[in-house]
């Protein structure tokens, strides 16, 4: 089949004296935001494009037809399709959610509390069909505190440009409509007269909140809070203890929290403290007294306590500790959970408030492994909790705990109907040195058959910004590649937050390039030590991991058979140089300022994908994006493609796929994402020579 062509038009852009060709920019759309909308308004050109790069695609997978069916029915044979979740109780009701072996979309039902008859409020496979819509987005769903009202938040684009609905659910009509581009939280007010929610602006970013009366049909809905400053968003939430509204402002380094009583009937936020940069705080309150959730002289966070917001007399509760990440905080009337992570592993901890002794809760064997913890009702007067755990091998677990007794009853264990032995696989934990002698974790689930004699292939998982950290937890679809003797490796690299805030801001900025060194040596490790081969290995990562992706295959790429990029950010310089678009103000902190700091653009120009892309032999490649993507725009991926498409010195697949009906998240509903894993994982298998 024709290899598919973008022309080329030439372009040289400059900045900071410095010039470079960029001869396939053309291809970004000057409306992007409408076309994320409507995608009829998209240039006729790029769509022949990226229709050719579909079939190209399609094409030369067409072998694994077969494979992806298999793979497909696998791991969908590997879900209990009709499920429920365990119930919380609100006020009068019981609330919780099915699936069922037909639909794509949960069922939100609830029964009052000691009766037996159960009433569906919610059915989202019956709600796209009203719609009739391919991409149906599912923002928020939330219950109004009288249990009258049903709050929801729809996108039917991908484009992360939610409308909010207000249905009145014993007569099932709508009585507060189209709240249009909104961020798709919903807040109900506790006399359930309004609900609060935040508007997007021309850039598609969160900068202002509203109060909406229910009922109200003419919109003319209450500015209650307005951020100025472009790359701070907002959000609003109710206070632990229900006498709070706290809106937070922030970027991904700095925030700024206000606060207004729930009674006030013409609401005046209240500033906590003022914003400084690079500090993060959360306040929250509980039975008289607020906690501060704060990396202000302390990098990787405490707990504050004050006894008043007017006159603060902020004092440590839960002190700081070295390359240890201190989490929120939990209520209970007699309880305070907390939790902690070090080294890429969570810990959970419950204080006894009145004896104020606290210990941790321990309860697997495992040493590698996921805890969490939920609660059971809204009254906070119990002792209670849902507490669950996993790990790479085992599925999760839930357990009703009390935490005065400390008794434990299993109440939901994830079932996996095709089968699943614990003991088949085998879950290391390792630490290796990276380039300046950095330890990093590195988390290994393997079957028990596979031999460590280099002969397999591995699949190493990496992601590494924004200091999300990426939890040792278990996943059902992974089992598909793990049982065909690949070997899943996933490294916690810097950037993420896996040993604290340290660990984060050793991965960004000018220090970025840790997070691609930390990968390459991840993959050097699993080499060394016999795990897989150089040339075995398969890189995989999505959106900022695709950034991770892009820049380790032009700096490494003979370490590897394959790269799997999904949703990539690829053309990091020229998205950092456009302020315009939706996240790129917010990142500065991030990624840096390329427009305004000639450090900053130098240093991003060194490792942008698209930008150093070399005239060489690359691994195979599929790259995977969606039209309606306003997080990595589609033209990102495109280009990368095109350019590899001219450069490159090899015969090895190179697939662009672009969902034409999606967004950053890739497909909606369940199937739809089983489809796109099992497209990836058969393109890992036939690289792999295991078709």
């Amino acid at each position: 089949m024709k290899v598919p062509y973008l022309k080329k038009k030439s372009e040289i852009k400059s900045c900071h004296n410095v010039q470079w060709e960029d001869n396939y920019s053309w291809i970004h759309q000057k409306n992007i935001l409408e076309v994320l909308q409507d995608k009829t308004k998209l240039d006729p050109e790029v769509k022949r494009y990226l229709d050719e790069e579909n079939l190209y695609a399609e094409h030369h997978l067409k072998d694994t037809k077969n494979l992806q069916k298999k793979l497909f029915d696998e791991i969908k044979g590997r879900i209990k399709l009709d499920d429920e979740s365990l119930p919380y109780k609100d006020h009068t009701y019981e609330y919780w959610t099915k699936t069922t072996a037909t639909g794509n979309y949960s069922i939100k039902l609830r029964k009052k509390i000691d009766s037996n008859d159960i009433e569906e409020i919610w059915n989202g496979d019956e709600e796209k069909k009203k719609l009739k819509t391919e991409y149906f987005g599912v923002g928020d769903l939330e219950i109004s505190n009288d249990d009258k009202y049903l709050g929801y938040s729809l996108d039917t684009k991908g484009s992360e440009y939610y409308t909010i609905f207000i249905r009145d659910i014993k007569s099932k009509k709508i009585i507060t409509k189209e709240i249009t581009e909104t961020s798709g939280g919903i807040t109900f007010s506790l006399d359930d007269k309004y609900i609060f929610y935040s508007k997007l602006d021309e850039n598609h970013r969160a900068r202002k909140i509203y109060r909406h009366t229910i009922g109200n049909l003419n919109k003319e809905d209450e500015l209650i809070f307005e951020e100025k400053t472009e790359a701070f968003t907002v959000a609003l939430s109710i206070s632990s203890d229900e006498k709070y509204y706290f809106i937070n402002t922030s970027d991904h380094n700095t925030s700024e929290q206000y606060y207004f009583g729930i009674d006030e009937k013409k609401p005046v936020p209240k500033l906590i403290m003022s914003r400084e940069k690079g500090i993060l705080y959360s306040v929250n309150s509980w039975d008289g007294k607020f906690y501060n959730h704060t990396n202000k002289n302390a990098e990787d966070f405490k707990i504050d306590l004050s006894d008043s917001l007017v006159n603060q007399n902020w004092k440590t509760f839960i002190s700081p500790k070295d390359e240890v990440l201190i989490g929120g905080l939990t209520f209970l009337n007699n309880w305070i959970i907390r939790s902690e992570t070090s080294n890429a592993l969570d810990k959970l901890f419950i204080r006894n408030i009145f004896t104020n002794v606290e210990e941790e809760l321990i309860f697997p064997d495992e040493k590698i492994y996921v805890p969490g913890v939920s609660l059971t009702q809204r009254d906070r007067n119990t002792d209670n909790i849902y507490l669950g755990y996993s790990s790479p091998k085992t599925p999760s677990r839930v357990y009703l705990y009390n935490l005065s007794s400390k008794s434990k009853k299993l109440v939901k264990e994830q079932e996996i109907p095709s089968g699943h032995k614990t003991d088949d696989y085998i879950v290391e934990r390792i630490e290796f040195r990276s380039h300046d002698g950095r330890l990093v974790p590195l988390t290994i689930t393997r079957h028990k058959k596979t031999k460590i004699n280099g002969s397999a292939n591995l699949l190493l998982y990496g992601y590494g910004s924004y200091g999300n950290s990426m939890s040792p937890s278990f996943s059902s679809t992974r089992l598909s590649l793990i049982d065909r003797d690949i070997i899943w490796a996933t490294a916690h690299i810097r950037g993420g937050m896996e040993k604290g805030m340290k660990w984060w801001k050793e991965g960004k900025l000018t220090n970025k390039k840790n997070t691609f060194e930390d990968y390459i040596y991840a993959a050097k490790y699993l080499i060394n030590n016999n795990y897989t081969s150089s040339g075995k290995i398969i890189g995989m990562g999505g959106s900022a991991g695709g950034l991770l992706m892009g820049a380790v295959v032009n700096q490494a790429p003979k370490l590897f058979l394959g790269i799997i990029m999904a949703v990539p950010f690829v053309d990091s310089l020229t998205t950092n140089l456009d302020h315009s678009l939706p996240l790129t103000v917010g990142e500065f902190d991030e990624f840096g300022n390329a427009k305004d700091n000639k450090e900053h653009f130098d240093y991003i120009y060194s490792y942008a994908p698209y930008n150093n892309i070399k005239k060489m032999d690359y691994p195979h490649m599929l790259i995977t994006t969606s039209l309606s993507d306003n997080r990595v725009l589609f033209d990102e991926p495109a280009k990368f493609a095109a350019k590899l498409r001219e450069y490159k010195t090899d015969n090895n697949l190179l697939l662009l796929k672009t969902e034409m009906n999606a967004g950053h998240g890739g497909k909606s509903g369940r199937d739809g994402a089983i489809e796109e894993i099992a497209i990836d994982y058969a393109f890992a298998l036939k690289i792999s020579k295991k078709i």
